[in-house]
């Protein structure tokens, strides 16, 4: 017997679905991922096909065996996730750990918590996470980019951008003398550098930004939040000292701060539900970014800071929502 489900007014209704959105998203990765297997041939390919293949299977097998529960694999949202852990991994990485990713990002970053929806954390961040601390070298191996490179194992690595300016600055070398020893910001849009599979290209992350805003997948909000805190943070820092500091532009175009800031922060689960509780969340990770990548060990810190602002969400929907419609708002005597 169907369920009927009775609530307050207004009632509107959008055309949105959770299917609808999530392939939608996808459509949105595609020219990034078409530079991927450009630039890094087949091994971008092995890697985003096993991520989606292994997601789209632990979530199905997870549903049917251990929740009893119809598998929902059709709506996307699982190959979201691996298309996401996928962009998120060099090109070299063996196929078992993807595996391993997959497991963890759909069986504990997603169903452990119920299913899509009722997850607090990105799937794929929580995969990334894993086999980051798990398996430190083999995830801190980066290919460079060699157009229609045929091998998959054994491709030249080398350090991404993010690691040689963190290494020459702590060695006192300063930033004008280190940033002529990486791509340049045309190269970046280009894609010639030492990446994951989802940090290859600036210029296809902003293509998909823009699908995404003109399909109101996504609001503008968290985007410009982590991307804008994060430019005004490190320029502040370089305007007190360019020595020891690099440009707002460096660490707005390289690593993975575009992937993060317009795909994964933008999570619906696990991002604020309001525009202020967004900003501040976005304000958040692009604060925590920046403090991982000049005060941390680590080089990178979009992942942890999305994971991070993800714990707080929560509480920021607790105290930052929205007013209901019809509220009567208190206005103040003359």
């Amino acid at each position: 017997m169907e369920r009927l489900i009775v609530s307050p007014s207004p009632h509107v209704h959008s055309g949105d679905s959770v299917k609808k959105n999530m392939y939608g998203v996808i459509i949105a990765l595609l020219p990034a991922l078409a530079a991927s297997l450009w630039f890094f041939g087949i091994g971008a390919l092995i890697v985003t096909v096993t991520s989606i293949l292994a997601c789209v299977l632990f979530e199905h097998l997870i549903q049917k065996y251990l929740l009893k529960q119809p598998s929902t694999i059709m709506d996307g949202s699982a190959a979201v996730t691996g298309l996401l852990l996928a962009f998120n991994l060099p090109t070299n990485i063996p196929i078992g750990l993807i595996i391993i990713g997959a497991a963890v990002a759909i069986g504990i970053g997603k169903m452990s918590f119920g299913g899509l929806g009722q997850n607090p954390f990105n799937p794929a961040l929580v995969g990334r996470v894993f086999l980051l601390i798990s398996f430190p070298v083999q995830m801190t191996s980066w290919p460079v980019p060699v157009v229609s490179r045929t091998s998959y194992l054994d491709a030249t690595t080398g350090a991404t951008p993010l690691s040689i300016i963190k290494e020459g600055l702590g060695s006192g070398k300063p930033f004008s003398e280190l940033i002529t020893e990486i791509p340049s910001y045309l190269d970046l849009f280009r894609g010639f550098m030492e990446a994951s599979v989802g940090e290859i290209t600036g210029f296809a992350f902003f293509i998909g930004l823009v699908y995404m805003l003109v399909k109101k997948i996504i609001t503008w909000h968290i985007p410009v939040a982590v991307v804008g805190s994060v430019a005004i943070f490190t320029g502040i820092l370089y305007l007190i000292d360019p020595t020891t500091n690099a440009t707002p532009m460096f660490h707005v175009l390289y690593g993975g701060l575009l992937l993060g800031a317009f795909f994964m922060a933008t999570d619906y689960s696990s991002s604020p539900m309001s525009v202020n509780g967004m900003l501040l969340y976005g304000v958040g990770i692009g604060v925590i970014t920046v403090s991982i990548r000049i005060y941390g060990a680590y080089p990178e810190g979009i992942a942890f800071a999305i994971l991070i602002m993800n714990a707080f969400t929560p509480l920021i929907d607790k105290y930052m929502k929205p007013k209901r419609f019809g509220e009567k708002v208190a206005t103040q005597k003359a």
